[in-house]
């Protein structure tokens, strides 16, 4: 549905250069939801501008639903971003027009019918659960309420490609959650791609089939959460989920030995790289191998049935318990360092 080929994008500011996009290559697939994610100033928004040309790029070619956008006329291009729907951080809706009229105005901008636009927007606004708010104005709405007038706005031409530009970055966790699901509802009703950026996992984990990590205007790598994630090199996405070195805690920190004594058990940290999840890694230590233990912390992230993160474990068996317990980690390829004894 979505490639971005070869696109690289640079500003110039005071004669000097800045590549906001090098080379960037992506595909997306008709109903897929890819998210991008990057800190900030990565080239996120740029990208996602150059999709629908509200940026052009210098180099390399876009092409949405069969159509390279990158050759149109202005007028060929006008009718193309009629199917490419966009919604907005601030939600850009127009102060003066109530619910129905801000969602109408593509429809009257493309002379549609009167009949037509009231059949239309209703159907819209019971989709996006603001029926009843048809006539408030933006004022009276609340931040989870303007962007679903934004959403319904976004969808009144029948896109087949829907752009969103931090869409949720200015509202509260909960309110999130309700619109990532709108998000999700929409794509499986309507069939529709897509393409997210984002500098919250929490967004990517919620909603994304795919994910796309962009570091100083690269895409340095794509794939799923858990392809991602099960890579050992430290792509840009492990800062956003994984945290660092587990600390101990301080009656154990205190008497912890950097080498083995007699009478001491090792306190060993693991990865969880999603090739097992976290209880059957703890069902295995318990039950098959028997090793008395304690979990000390516990950092673990659920994406459905994967398991990423981190825990701290205090192997309590005997020396040969405790070596076959290791044994097993190692032979799952899971990361495990001993961080001392106690």
């Amino acid at each position: 549905m979505i490639t971005i080929k070869n696109v690289s994008k640079t500003f110039y500011q005071k004669d000097k250069a800045f590549k906001a996009l090098d080379n960037i290559n992506l595909t997306v697939a008709e109903a897929d939801i890819v998210g991008v994610i990057g800190s900030s100033g990565a080239g996120k928004s740029t990208l996602i501008r150059c999709v629908n040309l509200l940026e052009k790029p210098e180099e390399g070619q876009i092409i949405v639903n069969g159509t390279e956008l990158t050759r149109l006329t202005e007028k060929q291009l006008a009718q193309e971003r009629k199917k490419i729907g966009m919604i907005f951080q601030h939600f850009n809706l127009l102060s003066s027009r109530a619910v129905f009229n801000n969602v109408a105005l593509p429809l009257e901008l493309d002379g549609v019918p009167k009949a037509e636009i009231r059949r239309k927007v209703t159907e819209l606004l019971e989709v996006v659960g603001l029926r009843e708010k048809a006539n408030d104005y933006p004022k009276n709405l609340s931040g989870g309420q303007k962007q679903r007038v934004a959403i319904a706005r976004a969808l009144a031409n029948d896109p087949y490609v829907l752009l969103c530009d931090e869409a949720t970055s200015a509202l509260d966790p909960a309110t999130t959650q309700s619109i990532l699901q709108l998000l999700k509802d929409i794509n499986k009703r309507l069939h529709l791609t897509i393409l997210l950026i984002t500098h919250e996992m929490e967004v990517v984990k919620s909603i994304c089939n795919h994910v796309a990590v962009i570091d100083r205007g690269k895409l340095v790598a794509k794939g799923t959460i858990r392809q991602l994630l099960a890579k050992d090199d430290k792509h840009i996405i492990h800062q956003f989920i994984q945290s660092d070195a587990m600390t101990l805690p301080k009656e154990l920190s205190e008497n912890l030995q950097k080498d083995y004594q007699e009478g001491l058990c090792p306190i060993i940290e693991i990865q969880l790289n999603g090739n097992m999840r976290f209880d059957v890694l703890i069902a295995k230590i318990s039950g098959e191998y028997q090793v008395p233990f304690k979990v000390l912390r516990a950092d673990i992230e659920y994406l459905g049935d994967t398991n990423f993160g981190k825990l701290l474990l205090h192997l309590m068996g005997s020396t040969e318990e405790n070596a076959r317990a290791i044994y097993y980690f190692n032979q799952h390829q899971l990361k495990n360092t001993i961080k001392g004894y106690a």
